[in-house]
C-alpha cells in the first residue's frame, strides 16, 4: 500500500509491480443541477478527479446510485448515460454497480485508475519554490447556491456546468510531463482547505495572490450577496486559524476562497523550471491553466492582494 490510511490523500495507491500501481476512490452525492444527463456527467467527473489528483489514468468504474422508487426511469436513465459517457471520456468504461432505493436521488462511482509507482502526485509533495497552479475557475458553490435559490442568471449556471463536467485528465497529463509530484483537486473543502491539507502534508508555506485567482462568471454578483452553501462556511469556520488575509482583500472576496466546490480543479504544485512544459502541454490540450501562488518555506497559508 503506497498511499491509504496512513496519511489523508485524495485516493489509496496499491503497487502491482515496478511499473504499476491501482488508484482507488469513490464519490457521490445529491443532484446539484436540474438537468439528469448533467447531474449524471457532473458526478462521475467530480468521482474520477480523485485518480487525476494521484496523477493517474481511470480503467474503468462501477456506478453508486440511489433512486426513488416512483422516480421517472426516464431520468434515471439520463442520469446513468450521462455518467457514462464522462467514463467514456476518460478512456475508461463502465463495468457494474449498485443501487438501492432512498427517498433523494444520489448519484456516483467507485473509480479503479492506474498510475506508475514513481510518477505518483501526493499532497504532501510540494517544495519551496515550486509554483501553484488551477486548473478550474472556483464559483461553483455560490453559483449552485443561487441557482436554488432562483436567482442565477442562465449564463452563469451555464457556465458552471460546463467546468464541472470537464475532466481534471488534461490538467493531470500536463502535470505528469511537468514532474509534478503534489496536487489535489479543490471540492468541497474549498480552495483554502484543500490546501491547508498539501501544506501541513509538505510542511510548507502557501502564498497566493488573489488578483489571480480565476472565477467563473457571476460568482462576484453573488459572493457580493453573500450566496454561500453551509459547507462554505463551515471550511471557514474550521480552517480560518491557519489562514491569513491582506487586509485590503473584502470578505466577500475571501468568503470566494472558502467556498464549496463540486468538481473543481486541480491545484498542482509545478516545479518553476518546469513551468513552461505545463503550460505548452495544456495549449496543446486546450487546457486553461492559472498560476495562482507559490510555494515558501514554513507553515500556513496567506493570502495577498
Amino acid at each position: 500500500m503506497l498511499v491509504g490510511l496512513g496519511v489523508a490523500d485524495d485516493a489509496a495507491v496499491y503497487r502491482l509491480n515496478d511499473q504499476q500501481a491501482i488508484i482507488s476512490t469513490t464519490d457521490f452525492f445529491t443532484p446539484v443541477v436540474d438537468d439528469p444527463y448533467n447531474y449524471g456527467a457532473i458526478a462521475a467527473a467530480n468521482a474520477m478527479s480523485d485518480v487525476y489528483a494521484m496523477g493517474g489514468e481511470v480503467l474503468f468504474a462501477l456506478n453508486i446510485a440511489a433512486f426513488p422508487p416512483d422516480m421517472d426511469p426516464s431520468l434515471v436513465t439520463e442520469i446513468l448515460r450521462g455518467g457514462a459517457d464522462k467514463v467514456i471520456e476518460a478512456g475508461g468504461v463502465i463495468a457494474g454497480g449498485h443501487t438501492i432505493q432512498d427517498k433523494e436521488p444520489k448519484y456516483g462511482l467507485a473509480v479503479t485508475g492506474l498510475v506508475h509507482p514513481a510518477h505518483i502526485f501526493t499532497k504532501g509533495g510540494a517544495r519551496p519554490g515550486d509554483r501553484l497552479v488551477l486548473s478550474k475557475p472556483l464559483g461553483t458553490g455560490t453559483i449552485s447556491t443561487a441557482l436554488k435559490r432562483d436567482i442565477a442568471h442562465p449564463d452563469h449556471v451555464a457556465a458552471m456546468i460546463e467546468s464541472m463536467k470537464r475532466l481534471n485528465r488534461c490538467a493531470a497529463v500536463a502535470g505528469q510531463i511537468a514532474g509534478v509530484r503534489a496536487a489535489t483537486d479543490i471540492t468541497g473543502f474549498g480552495l483554502l482547505g484543500h490546501a491547508t491539507e498539501m501544506t501541513q502534508a509538505g510542511e510548507v508555506r502557501f502564498r497566493f495572490w488573489m488578483h489571480t485567482i480565476p472565477l467563473l462568471p457571476g460568482a462576484i454578483d453573488y459572493a457580493a450577496e453573500w450566496v454561500f452553501p453551509g459547507g462554505s462556511h463551515n471550511n471557514k469556520a474550521h480552517y480560518d486559524h491557519l489562514v491569513q488575509f491582506d487586509a485590503s482583500i473584502p470578505e466577500d472576496r475571501q468568503m470566494l476562497l472558502w467556498d464549496a466546490q463540486t468538481s473543481g480543479g486541480l491545484l498542482l504544485a509545478v516545479p518553476t523550471q518546469r513551468l513552461n512544459g505545463f503550460f505548452d502541454e495544456c495549449a496543446d490540450h486546450e487546457q486553461q491553466a492559472w498560476v495562482v501562488g507559490e510555494v515558501l518555506e514554513g507553515e500556513g497559508i496567506e493570502v495577498v492582494a
